[in-house]
């Protein structure tokens, strides 16, 4: 018993900095580990509502072109003019039930002026994770229009794979 104490008398600050990093990055490999599959099952939730929302748009355009011209689309647009990304947004937010595993709001998707800086959280923006982000302006009727529609899975953003963007052109 007096050899362990004299052995604690003789630790000196740099063995307990030692000793406390040691601890500190095992205890940080063990949450990582014990935490990944919560992270990546988020991650997959996230990445399914963008496929479902890039596939929902998708599907209206190609029935647009296929079928009557003078039809509606699912949220009231007409096929043959401007669609409005306020309607799709609320139409989503209303009839889709859809889950974002980051926030209790019920916002699935949002408008932004630039999809690509909120998934990605560049210059400095800060992002909402799981939030689906569709561009702000009307989807005009002239071939090659685009909608940029963009998501951050999971922090950080900025990171490869950590965020999707997708375009979608009339």
């Amino acid at each position: 018993m007096i050899g362990i104490l004299n052995r604690i008398k003789k630790f000196g600050l740099l063995e307990i900095l030692v000793f406390l990093s040691a601890f500190y990055v095992v205890s940080m490999l063990i949450w990582t580990a014990s935490t990944r599959s919560a992270v990546e099952e988020k991650a997959n939730t996230v990445k399914s509502n963008h496929k479902i929302i890039v596939d929902l748009i998708n599907s209206e355009i190609n029935q647009c072109d296929q079928g009557d011209k003078n039809s509606t689309t699912k949220w009231g647009d007409q096929c043959n003019g401007a669609w409005s990304s306020d309607k799709v947004v609320k139409y989503i937010n209303l009839n889709m039930k859809l889950i974002n595993p980051y926030s209790s709001t019920n916002e699935i998707i949002k408008l932004a002026q630039d999809p690509r800086l909120q998934a990605e959280g560049k210059a400095g923006q800060s992002t909402e994770m799981g939030v689906v982000f569709l561009s702000f302006k009307k989807f005009m009727s002239d071939p090659g229009s685009e909608w940029v529609i963009g998501t951050c899975v999971k922090s950080p953003c900025v990171a490869a794979g950590n965020n999707e963007l997708t375009s979608v052109y009339r």
